[in-house]
């Protein structure tokens, strides 16, 4: 008894020491448990032929039937192929840029600069993607876009980028890279404020350049940092962005452009298949998390660095 009553006031007290912590966490808190735990429920949807007007526990039983139906279907392989392969470029071009762009930003000098610098790769990110994607039709436009005025300044024919299904991955990879670059330094940033200074000044000593401290200082300091990114975004390569892909996409594309979420928003959502749409889902969830623990338990056994 003497124990639980120690017990319970120790936890009043860090209770009463760390309110306004609390306070600032609970928004978060009740945000993830309305919009991400709560809806787990609605998963049993995926095992029903639900009916919006007889509700979800009226709705017949149907077991895995949806689930099948997509394994079944003939776009199953070509839209987890795309998927596939636009988030492995993704992982491949996007990841290392801001690793790039915080290392070059940590050897300049100039406060003035490196923050100019900081603050014109930091405004893509809060561009939505309605308006990215707007820009890039304008841009990559056959007859009015600047990129083919420049093509045809060059004496070559313009090409119409956003009907050739060659092309729509190396056009979605590069508005990636150029919106959200600059946001993702401010990890590898604050990674590179924790390196100890004395370490630098060691390797000066031993008469290293900026190159040799980069290379045997910088790297290994922020590893841990890439490590995690590494595994998280790996655990994420097949979610990719369904606004963006929804609002650059269109039929000559659908060859490499039509990827799980688009599918589920066509035939699911769109013709009001929610029980498909659902079972598409949990498919996606359950991959993702297989990539996750993969990805976790390969750099646990060849490196210093996991998740858990």
């Amino acid at each position: 008894m003497n124990n639980l009553a120690e017990s319970g006031g120790s936890l009043r007290k860090r209770l009463k020491a760390n309110g306004w912590l609390l306070m600032m966490f609970a928004p978060c808190f009740v945000f993830y448990v309305l919009f991400h735990y709560l809806p787990i429920a609605g998963i049993v949807i995926s095992f029903k032929n639900y009916n919006m007007f007889r509700g979800i526990f009226a709705s017949e039983w149907v077991g895995l039937r949806y689930y099948r139906l997509f394994l079944e279907s003939p776009d199953f392989w070509p839209v987890l192929r795309n998927t596939f392969l636009l988030g492995v470029f993704k992982l491949v071009f996007e990841f290392p840029a801001p690793i790039a762009l915080a290392l070059l930003l940590n050897e300049v000098r100039s406060r003035m600069f490196k923050r100019f610098v900081q603050t014109v790769s930091y405004l893509p990110h809060f561009i939505s993607n309605v308006v990215v994607a707007s820009m890039l039709l304008m841009f990559l436009s056959p007859t009015t876009g600047e990129v083919n005025r420049l093509i045809e300044a060059l004496g070559f024919e313009p090409i119409n980028f956003m009907s050739l299904p060659a092309l729509f991955r190396p056009v979605y990879v590069a508005s990636e890279i150029w919106q959200h670059t600059g946001w993702a330094t401010i990890i590898y940033l604050a990674a590179l404020t924790a390196i100890d200074p004395q370490l630098y000044e060691a390797a000066e000593i031993d008469g290293a350049g900026r190159w040799a401290k980069m290379r045997h200082v910088t790297l290994p300091g922020i590893l841990p940092v890439i490590v995690i990114i590494v595994i998280l975004n790996t655990g994420k390569i097949l979610e990719i962005g369904f606004e963006k892909v929804f609002l650059l996409y269109n039929p000559a594309t659908y060859e490499t452009a039509d990827i799980i979420q688009t599918y589920v928003y066509r035939t699911g959502i769109a013709g009001g298949n929610y029980s498909y749409a659902s079972a598409i889902g949990v498919f996606l969830g359950v991959v993702s998390c297989i990539f996750l623990f993969v990805t976790n338990r390969f750099a646990r056994k060849y490196g210093e660095t996991s998740l858990w």
